[in-house]
């Protein structure tokens, strides 16, 4: 997969997409949107993928929208050009991350502004390096969070720290972060790629079903009840028993080994 703005890199069953335009801190123009759509989609799709890292070129993760893009969201004759900016440009990359059958590690190194705060919490784990930060920098140009950051941020940290992060607009350390629950680890800025590819190739080594499912289970928990995520649970192990994997995990219990998952 070879593209302008994105550079993809598998090594192994771990693939790296980093954003790739450092001289914009890594902000979304119309290109990038269309080829992150591409690469979330060819990835999700790729078997031979167990899990993926998303991290930026260079000082940023991603900026997030590139207001300076002459081919943004500036068509006056469309009324709607900035909902279906949103809704056909950047939600299908979003929710290709958050249903991918697989783990996704963001891997913050930088400022994570915008949408590009989106990306990174749309991601099944993230580690952050020391000196980055997310950013809802939206009330600074008179708009609202987008990208499902008003979802992302209440079902984490709840509403009023949500609400006070969205209209203050302020630098969110990624101290504050593993405080707050947006981020699951924060290291060095010259380990971030070595420790997320590291944690990265450790769930490579796990049960791809059980991942799978756990993810499906739990991205549906966040909306449903008690009730309804028991029996999901209780159809997925119904689904997952005897499987070649549980049959390979209780083989190398009672030979005191480590699996060996397909």
């Amino acid at each position: 997969m070879n593209y302008e703005t994105l550079l993809i890199d598998q090594q192994n069953s771990v693939t790296t997409l980093s954003f790739n335009r450092p001289d914009k801190l890594n902000a979304f123009d119309e290109k990038m949107v269309i080829e992150t759509q591409d690469a979330i989609k060819n990835i999700s799709d790729d078997n031979s993928v167990k899990v993926l890292i998303i991290t930026g070129i260079g000082r940023g993760f991603s900026a997030g929208a590139d207001l300076s893009d002459p081919s943004g969201m500036d068509d006056h004759n469309n009324e709607r050009i900035v909902y279906e900016g949103l809704v056909n440009g950047y939600m299908p990359s979003l929710t290709g991350i958050m249903n991918m059958p697989k783990p996704v590690i963001a891997a913050v190194n930088g400022p994570a502004a915008g949408i590009g705060s989106a990306f990174a919490l749309a991601c099944d784990l993230m580690v952050m390096s020391k000196d980055a930060y997310l950013k809802q920098a939206f009330v600074n140009i008179a708009l609202i969070p987008d990208g499902g950051l008003n979802w992302f941020l209440t079902r984490t940290i709840g509403y009023k720290l949500a609400y006070e992060m969205a209209i203050e607009g302020e630098n969110i350390s990624a101290t504050r972060c593993l405080e707050l629950g947006l981020t699951n680890k924060v290291v060095a800025a010259d380990d971030l790629l070595n420790s997320s590819v590291s944690w990265a190739e450790s769930l490579a080594k796990k049960s791809s079903q059980s991942l799978r499912e756990t993810k499906k289970v739990m991205r549906a928990a966040m909306t449903a009840s008690y009730d309804d995520t028991f029996k999901l649970e209780a159809e997925a192990n119904n689904a997952l028993h005897g499987s070649e994997d549980s049959l390979e995990a209780v083989k190398a219990f009672f030979e005191k080994r480590e699996p060996n998952f397909k």
